[in-house]
């Protein structure tokens, strides 16, 4: 199996998860409609699928990704009546927070950038003389606007 086609069957199986889920076919309570299937790594052999869901929200929590494994079954059989391969993978989904940690991310740089605005940065270069035969180096001084 090429890995052309494991990541077609991969986007196959991402793009069936995700309208089965925002239709609302999977029943469970812990599945809500703010689910996103992020990505789905396809084994080589076809025999498992690791699904990496997130909510859109930010933060997905265990019991979303639990009621989703435990939909499993349901989401197999949905997948083996679309498409037409002789073996359906196994599903196994994880949580992805990368989404939610991108956010943070952002935050965080926001918060320091808002807070270095009050500061200027000076590049200097080393001019201490036993360090000229090691090759020199740059370091920043900050300095405070007022």
């Amino acid at each position: 199996m090429t890995g052309f086609r494991t990541e077609r069957l991969g986007q196959t199986i991402q793009e069936k998860i995700g309208s089965l889920i925002l239709e609302g076919k999977i029943k469970d309570s812990r599945v809500n409609s703010f689910i996103s299937i992020t990505k789905v790594d396809v084994s080589k052999d076809l025999s498992y699928a690791d699904v990496y869901v997130s909510d859109i929200r930010g933060k997905i929590s265990e019991k979303e990704v639990s009621g989703l494994q435990s939909a499993a079954g349901f989401i197999q059989s949905q997948l083996g009546a679309v498409m037409h391969i002789r073996k359906i993978p196994r599903l196994r989904f994880h949580k992805d927070t990368s989404v939610g940690d991108a956010f943070d991310l952002i935050k965080k740089i926001d918060a320091l950038v808002e807070t270095k605005s009050n500061e200027e940065i000076l590049p200097r270069t080393n001019t201490n003389k036993d360090d000229i035969g090691r090759g020199g180096f740059v370091w920043f001084v900050v300095k405070k606007k007022l």
